[in-house]
């Protein structure tokens, strides 16, 4: 018989970085709120969630951050004026965003890496099993990989973690998981990890992207865990202890995801990310893929 473990109810988004890398915009700006095509890229990853029944929220923010609390609350003389208009369309995409989940905020202070700030979650999470969701990741809905991490997480207990593999010539940005097949063709044991390794000294191209289904346990083992690479606390060294010894909080398991993944963190890739988001939709897919065409072969 299958084990029985909690059923996952909580997801926790940290937020709380700089985003220097989009500098001068997010001086004043959070980077989650810039736009991908017509939504914050912040929206997109709490509509996951949502989609995935993790309907109770906790967003680890920082300073300068209240405008995520806002987009995500009621604003209700917006609302008041599209509906003195007769603007349906645009109120219901206003509304959207505060109906999406029951939200919860608290600041992580010291940016002391992500360990930390998935740490400053213990008081909301407790002793249940949770999701973590990375605002940089964006996974097509097309594709569940949350639903899929949730349900081997029921099925083994333990943490899972999603990986996905990489040029090996790339694996440096990453963190990096040694891991064994198991009968489900997605799905690895992880016996080790290791955050940005050089290419050489990786024990694999299984990169871990950013969604994370944890046991509770993680929260004793970052309580105990060094500052590591970068002089901040890693998930990625606390979830190395738990897989060395599945007596603290259970397995690891890896689920490989082989589908669409649009990186926000990059500048590069933002753009991409926009392009191809906005080619698939079918209010702007058709004129804008149209003007691509037609962009490339004339000006390119």
């Amino acid at each position: 018989m299958t084990p029985s473990h909690p059923r996952i109810s909580k997801a926790v988004i940290p937020a709380a970085g700089l985003g220097t890398r989009f500098l001068p915009a997010t001086k004043a700006t959070p980077k989650e709120m810039l736009p991908v095509v017509d939504k914050p890229a912040i929206q997109y990853v709490v509509e996951e969630a949502a989609a995935a029944g993790l309907s109770d929220v906790l967003m680890v923010t920082g300073r300068n951050k209240r405008p995520l609390e806002d987009h995500f609350d009621r604003n209700y003389e917006l609302e008041e004026a599209l509906h003195r208009k007769g603007d349906e369309s645009r109120l219901g995409k206003v509304q959207e965003s505060s109906d999406l989940a029951t939200m919860h905020y608290v600041r992580q202070g010291d940016p002391k890496g992500l360990g930390h700030a998935i740490l400053c979650a213990a008081p909301h999470v407790g002793d249940q099993p949770f999701a973590v969701l990375l605002g940089d990741d964006l996974i097509d809905p097309r594709d569940p990989l949350l639903q899929r991490m949730i349900d081997i997480q029921e099925r083994h207990g333990g943490s899972v973690i999603a990986l996905m593999e990489v040029d090996p010539a790339q694996i440096h940005l990453y963190g990096c998981a040694a891991a064994t097949p198991t009968g489900d063709d997605d799905v690895v044991v992880v016996s080790d990890l290791v955050e940005k390794p050089d290419a050489a000294q990786a024990p694999s191209n299984l990169a871990i992207i950013g969604r994370y289904v944890l046991d509770p346990a993680v929260f004793d083992v970052l309580r105990e865990t060094a500052p590591g690479r970068g002089g901040e606390i890693q998930i990625t060294d606390a979830l190395q202890t738990l897989a060395a010894d599945p007596s603290l909080g259970g397995p690891v398991h890896g689920v490989v995801f082989k589908g669409r993944r649009y990186d926000t963190g990059d500048r590069g890739d933002y753009l991409r990310a926009i392009v191809r988001l906005a080619c698939e939709r079918e209010d702007l897919g058709p004129e804008f893929r149209t003007w691509l065409r037609s962009y490339v072969t004339e000006e390119l």
